[in-house]
């Protein structure tokens, strides 16, 4: 099976009587997922690589070459000839269940009222979320993934997709990403959900089809977006700059007016009740519920995995991801960690692609041989063993 698709589309399944089963034992459906792919699909169906997208992400990871004016969130790392080389491999970025931009969520209509979901959508997790790529991976042919990448939220559902589905996956890239939500995490989550809740026009999630607690989604975009930056970062771009003079009230110095920005642009794009949801997602991952130790969530993957991690990330630091590392190696799964030394903090893996790149397109090209051939290990220093 060969295919190629140059815009965005919609894979709709679940159809009654039929219900896609969630995690909590709740049903749903019709479920509806948007979707990008980029390059061919091979005859054997195993050249498939699914990049996931974070938390307020979407499908278009990249343009589609001449005539698409639409930058993507990762446009100079997937295309002909970049780290993930679409002349190479099938490439596939979908929508995650509970989002707004194309995939079924809380502004979705729910059949059995003919009104939007609200709050009474379903609690999701990234877990499901991934069982919807693969339902729409199945429906596209694919027969085996080669690489499951993300950064953040995407990560996590790389980790899942490592955990879910291990004689189907053949390699692992999450960035930037922990094994469980901190109570660190979840406390900033918590600030970001009660901005949202407290704005009056929230109404308890039943303000459709108005605009919403725009108010409140913009806090929240303002917290979230200091949690991505560092304080090297924003020393750098904004130091104490001031753009007019100083008012008791704030919006003086740059940093004000650039975390204000952020929040009007995200509510322009997205939906409150999503954010919710998504952040809840988050909350509630972690790879040892219900086990004793990480090790022994880690124990069925087969993939191997390249753990990416970002030198100045205050939202999920380095000693997460070298942590999951250490697991994976204990129990017996083939697993590398790589560094980016960025002054960027969580955003880098966007805003510095070109910094892990060489290592991204190392590790796809030689599934991850070339990386044991040269004797890459987690953590700079440690003595060299074979796995």
């Amino acid at each position: 099976m060969t295919r190629e698709v140059s815009a965005r589309e919609f894979y709709t399944f679940a159809h009654p009587p039929e219900r896609f089963a969630l995690e909590n034992g709740e049903g749903l459906g019709p479920v509806t997922v948007a979707y990008e792919t980029y390059g061919r699909l091979n005859k054997a169906g195993d050249n498939a690589i699914v990049i996931c997208h974070a938390l307020t992400g979407d499908s278009h990871v990249a343009s589609h070459g001449a005539g698409d004016t639409g930058e993507g969130w990762w446009e100079n790392f997937v295309g002909p000839g970049r780290p993930v080389d679409t002349q190479r491999y099938f490439v596939v970025c979908a929508n995650v269940l509970g989002g707004c931009q194309g995939a079924t969520g809380p502004s979705s209509t729910n059949p059995a009222t003919g009104l939007p979901y609200a709050m009474t959508f379903p609690t999701v997790t990234v877990r499901d979320m991934v069982r919807v790529q693969k339902r729409l991976l199945d429906h596209l042919g694919v027969k085996r993934l080669l690489a499951a990448i993300g950064g953040s939220m995407g990560g996590m559902q790389v980790l899942e997709w490592a955990r879910s589905y291990p004689d189907f996956l053949e390699m692992a890239i999450p960035i930037a990403s922990p094994a469980r939500h901190s109570p660190q995490a979840i406390a900033l989550g918590e600030v970001g959900r009660q901005a949202i809740m407290r704005d009056p026009k929230w109404r308890n999630g039943n303000y459709y089809p108005g605009k919403g607690p725009t108010d409140g989604l913009a806090v929240a975009r303002m917290l979230g977006m200091i949690t991505y930056e560092s304080e090297a970062a924003m020393l750098t771009k904004f130091g104490r700059r001031m753009d007019v003079e100083p008012t008791v009230f704030g919006g003086s110095f740059q940093v004000e007016r650039y975390l204000a920005y952020q929040g009007e642009k995200l509510v322009k794009r997205f939906d409150a009740n999503s954010y919710l949801y998504l952040l809840r997602a988050m909350d509630l991952f972690d790879l040892t519920e219900g086990l004793f130790s990480l090790v022994e969530a880690v124990r069925t993957i087969k993939a191997r995995v390249l753990v990416v991690g970002i030198s100045s990330d205050i939202l999920y630091p380095t000693w997460q991801q070298k942590e999951l590392v250490e697991a994976l190696r204990k129990a017996g799964v083939v697993a590398f960690y790589r560094e980016v030394d960025s002054i960027y903090g969580h955003d880098a893996f966007l805003v510095e692609p070109e910094k892990m790149a060489p290592w991204i397109a190392d590790f796809l090209g030689g599934y991850g041989k070339n990386f044991l051939a040269a004797g890459i290990w987690p953590a700079a220093g440690e003595k060299k063993e074979v796995i």
